[in-house]
């Protein structure tokens, strides 16, 4: 029997960023149908400030959250979808490229919805006025058509929890705990310094507070 120890996967950073991402979007789902657009707007800067920190933890985070750890070539996901790769810390290379898409929807999302403006011109985002009532329209369309890819990759993301579930590994233990069983000589991730996270706590606020202000400007 192969022998195993617990590492620390997950640092509490990210495991928030994944769960407060999770509320939000759900939030600002309810407050669209409730027509409570002011707090839909806040819950979009929120989801803004938040992504603005998982991009700079991307870069300067520790081992498992940052790019260059997950981001793979396709002879790397060949490798793996083969099982020529046994285990893997963190995201695996098919993984990785489902964040990155999840990432770059979220994007879409909420810049169009910045821009979006509706089509009686009665609820608009901070930037709308930045555009033509035209492009503000178009930019509305954008951020519909963004959050139903999204909740396309969502479907796509429970389905490979399933998969990975039916197959023994537990992917969402490890995303509320942050712990993780691996093989005894498998390396524990290395953190991020501590000012790296003091930097992405200051972009978070920072972005946050920017588009607040300039709602309520």
């Amino acid at each position: 029997m192969e022998s195993s120890c617990r590492v620390t996967v997950w640092d509490v950073a990210t495991r928030l960023f994944h769960w407060l991402i999770v509320v939000l979007i759900a939030f600002a789902w309810w407050t669209y149908k409730a027509d409570r657009m002011e707090w839909h707007r806040i819950a979009g800067y929120a989801v803004m400030a938040l992504l603005v920190f998982r991009l700079w933890w991307g870069v300067a985070g520790p081992q498992t959250a940052r790019f260059v750890h997950f981001v793979k070539g396709p002879v790397s996901a060949w490798r793996y979808v083969s099982g020529r790769v046994q285990h893997v810390i963190g995201h695996n290379p098919i993984g990785g490229w489902s964040v990155i898409a999840l990432l770059l929807v979220l994007m879409v999302q909420t810049v169009t919805g910045l821009f979006a403006s509706d089509e009686e011109g009665l609820e608009s985002g901070p930037l709308a006025s930045a555009v033509s009532f035209t492009q503000s329209t178009a930019a509305a369309e954008w951020h519909e058509t963004a959050f139903n890819v999204l909740l396309a990759l969502v479907v796509l993301h429970f389905l490979a929890i399933g998969f990975y579930a039916m197959r023994g590994q537990n992917l969402v233990g490890p995303m509320i705990t942050g712990g993780k069983l691996v093989p005894a000589e498998t390396a524990a991730p290395k953190p991020a310094p501590i000012w790296a996270l003091v930097v992405g706590l200051i972009l978070l606020a920072g972005t946050f507070a920017l588009f607040l202000h300039i709602d309520g400007g």
